[in-house]
């Protein structure tokens, strides 16, 4: 991904979200031919010279301090997503390409000591991840709850090429409109994290080429944190499951995190886990002889 048109059309696309009123600037009416913030008006609010935006803007974030970026960032009114992506951004214009491909990413294998963890997670469904959604290891609550991602045939199942490729996956995802906006905007804050990662832009191209609707929300430039929140699934075998979950970065491996989830006690979802949990401990060909 070229770093110079993801600086571009980020500022662009957050220019054009903000009107005047919102910045607090008089508006005097009359035809504006861009929507949101002129340039000229952005660079009064952040402080800078209208030149020295426009070249922001132009996609050259070479060597901008953290003031300047920070000004720019109450300027556009970004929120705290957008602002960490902004300085990714900032970042990934400063390091060199040969410096970002020779850096440490996760293997394709879990560290044994995570997936003993795992393991030891028996009520509670989980699995970890990297930034580019491969799902990397599981416990079996956690496979069992997300049965329809576990059944694809890909050895490392994705989880944006099961939302986006796999039918199933409307059907198993309430709201999946939701999610799936959501799903892209994390792939879009980890191309903004590490641009030279080739697994990453070879799941974007195919996930553009075979998905539409992921080929149009990529091109909002939307991004989002993924910390916490509520998952609404409709389970093949229990039904409906409402389960909060949890996302945690495993500081001993960097560029994973461990996906946690949890269903409220006496509710009818915890009655859906715990009969999971105890499928799970039954061989298959005691369960279904």
């Amino acid at each position: 991904m070229d770093s110079r048109t993801e600086i571009r059309d980020f500022l662009t696309t957050r220019r054009a979200k903000i009107t005047p009123e919102r910045a607090g600037l008089p508006d005097y009416g009359g035809h504006r031919r861009v929507s949101g913030l002129r340039r000229e008006e952005v660079a009064m609010l952040a402080g800078v010279s209208v030149d020295y935006y426009t070249r922001l803007e132009r996609g050259n974030l070479s060597g901008v301090s953290d003031s300047v970026l920070e000004a720019l960032a109450r300027a556009l009114q970004l929120d705290e997503a957008e602002r960490v992506h902004l300085f990714d951004l900032a970042r990934a214009a400063n390091t060199s390409a040969a410096a970002s491909r020779g850096r440490r990413r996760p293997g394709a294998l879990l560290r044994p000591g995570v997936q003993v963890l795992l393991d030891a997670m028996t009520m509670a469904p989980a699995y970890v991840r990297n930034g580019r959604l491969d799902v990397l290891g599981a416990n079996q609550l956690g496979r069992a709850v997300f049965a329809p991602l576990f059944a694809t045939a890909a050895p490392v199942p994705n989880l944006a090429r099961f939302i986006f490729l796999d039918p199933a996956a409307q059907t198993f995802y309430v709201g999946w409109e939701q999610l799936a906006a959501d799903t892209v905007a994390l792939l879009r804050a980890e191309a903004g994290r590490d641009p030279y990662d080739r697994g990453l832009t070879d799941l974007i191209g195919e996930l553009s080429t075979r998905s539409e609707v992921f080929r149009t929300w990529w091109a909002a430039h939307n991004v989002r944190l993924h910390r916490s929140g509520v998952k609404y699934m409709h389970h093949p075998e229990v039904g409906p499951l409402t389960l909060a979950y949890e996302s945690l970065d495993l500081t001993t491996d960097p560029g994973l995190r461990l996906n946690a989830y949890t269903a409220e006690p006496g509710s009818r979802s915890r009655e859906a886990l715990d009969l999971l949990a105890s499928w799970t401990a039954v061989p298959t060909e005691v369960r279904n002889p």
